[in-house]
């Protein structure tokens, strides 16, 4: 990340602020109209880490949150089919995103001591890597995410997405699947996986194997399940499965 890039000037509502010198390397910040410091919560959008998917689709449930008086970062990042996309490139972008906020935070009324991270699909399986990398992580939200990236690549999950992700199967890229895999790390952070029982691009039973394996590790971790909701009903605000998403995001604040 580079120490001289210029920020925008302060934001309207939702604003690009860059975090490094890639053009896929920025977050779009939305501020509450009420006066800061304001509660942040890290957006990671899913879409397998493909290129062909990018920040947008997630800026409906952003500007929801802002609504509530969530400041939201809706992070961008290099993927599959970028130059440096996938992995390390993909995830040292989440991270720098990640960390840039206290650079910001006075100048945008940010309260850098409440920050949230939550991700979507794949964008759940980068926020709780990065809660297992980053110890200043102290809430991870993860919604129908890819929390099992050996089991992704026993299914095939999306035309064997993960081996793209990760250059390999989990024989041929061993270091990236222990570096990766949000199953096999240890994660200090509280954590909340949210899982639609009717979401055929993820299973539920990735949330449900996760929760039961790292609850018996003794990490501080919740199962929200939610009967009628498919995967992209998390991320719509319009939807009957939205309130809980809400609701589970304001307790981390």
């Amino acid at each position: 990340m580079s120490d001289d890039i210029l920020l925008l000037p302060p934001p309207p509502p939702n604003a690009r602020v860059h975090y490094g010198p890639a053009a896929q390397r920025f977050g779009e910040l939305r501020l509450p109209t009420t006066k800061g410091p304001y509660p942040v919560l890290v957006n990671i959008h899913g879409g397998f880490w493909r290129n062909k998917y990018d920040f947008a689709h997630t800026g409906h449930l952003c500007a929801a949150l802002t609504a509530k008086g969530i400041a939201t970062w809706n992070l961008e990042y290099r993927r599959v089919g970028d130059q440096g996309g996938g992995w390390p490139g993909t995830f040292r972008d989440i991270v720098d995103g990640y960390r840039f906020l206290p650079r910001i935070a006075q100048e945008y009324e940010l309260d850098s001591g409440r920050i949230a991270v939550m991700g979507h699909s794949a964008g759940g399986q980068l926020a709780l890597c990065l809660a297992a990398h980053e110890p200043s992580v102290k809430f991870a939200i993860s919604l129908a995410g890819v929390a099992d990236l050996r089991r992704a690549w026993e299914l095939h999950l999306s035309k064997d997405a993960v081996a793209e992700f990760l250059g390999g199967s989990p024989a041929d890229a061993a270091d990236h699947y222990k570096e990766a895999d949000p199953m096999q790390l240890e994660v200090a952070a509280e954590q909340w996986l949210i899982h639609g029982l009717i979401d055929n691009t993820i299973p539920p039973d990735f949330s449900r194997n996760y929760h039961e394996k790292k609850r018996a590790r003794g990490e501080n971790v919740h199962l929200v399940e939610i009967e009628k909701a498919g995967h992209f009903d998390l991320i719509d605000p319009r939807s009957a499965a939205w309130k809980k998403v809400e609701e589970i995001v304001a307790k981390c604040f």
